[in-house]
């Protein structure tokens, strides 16, 4: 394998679908062998899965992009995390995945000087593949990413992450977050598959997605998929959220200041408490 150029964001996309395409397959091979599991924090567990997938996809990095950092979800990182960096998450939806659900993706983002250059998100079982590279290409199955011109809430379907790593009031804000929306949105959905469900964003099949506490890992890929499909990523002040940042609020750009109203509402109802 030719080793492209760090600039080269299309070379580089190239390169890690193969990566990330081999671990999907395997993925998809191991759901349903009777996996081994780990408990992590809280009720969160790790499998073999989990493990198989990110091996593939480090090993198929590394020779793409010898000496390149790296961040991974279950091996953490490696070599100096403030230049070029590969950000991995080998199984999005391990709980998911770990149940016999269909809600899981293998994620890869390239990030540099702060920003993600290239993305990829396979959801194997739901046929579901993005594709990111800056300046040149944001697909979803091979069609370019395009959120769904929803203007009201009312006429909205939200996801709402709850994880079971939440504490006692991360899942009492989310609980008032889907109660509020409940009464707002045409729909509220909880799949807890972060990078399917923004991918789902940038393809219109969703309208918005909360998740009020994103590790770095489940969302890189999918914060320029949907900037790129015209759709916004905030924090709970409207900010532009980063690469870093714990609060991931995505929608079609257009009911997203509605969206920021109810869930403030629903942190002040919490708070009060």
């Amino acid at each position: 394998m030719s080793v492209p150029a760090l600039g080269n964001f299309v070379a580089l996309l190239d390169g890690a679908e193969e990566a990330v395409t081999k671990a999907a397959d395997v993925l998809v091979a191991m759901q349903f062998g009777g996996l081994r599991t780990e408990r992590k924090v809280l009720l969160d567990i790790v499998t073999e899965a989990d493990l198989a997938a990110e091996k593939i996809v480090i090993e198929g990095l590394q020779q793409l992009t010898p000496g390149v950092s790296i961040l991974a979800e279950e091996s953490g990182a490696t070599g100096a995390q403030d230049g070029p960096r590969w950000i991995i998450d080998p199984l999005d939806g391990t709980i998911n995945y770990a149940s016999g659900l269909p809600f899981y993706s293998v994620t890869v983002a390239y990030e540099t000087e702060g920003a993600i250059r290239v993305g990829l998100v396979n959801a194997p079982a739901m046929g579901i593949f993005a594709a990111y590279a800056e300046g040149a290409k944001a697909t979803i199955n091979g069609v370019p990413v395009r959120v769904r011109e929803v203007r009201t809430l009312a006429d909205a379907v939200v996801s709402v992450c709850l994880t079971s790593n939440f504490s006692r009031y991360e899942v009492a804000l989310t609980a008032a977050i889907v109660e509020r929306l409940g009464s707002a949105a045409r729909g509220v959905r909880l799949v807890v598959s972060s990078a399917l469900e923004m991918c789902l964003v940038a393809s219109g099949r969703l309208d918005g997605f909360v998740s009020i506490k994103a590790d770095v890992v489940s969302y890189a890929a999918g914060l320029p998929i949907i900037r790129a499909a015209g759709g916004r990523v905030t924090n709970l002040r409207g900010e532009d959220s980063s690469v870093d940042d714990v609060e991931k609020i995505a929608s079609n750009g257009w009911i997203h200041e509605e969206l920021l109203r109810h869930l403030d509402e629903a942190r002040m109802s919490v708070n009060s408490v």
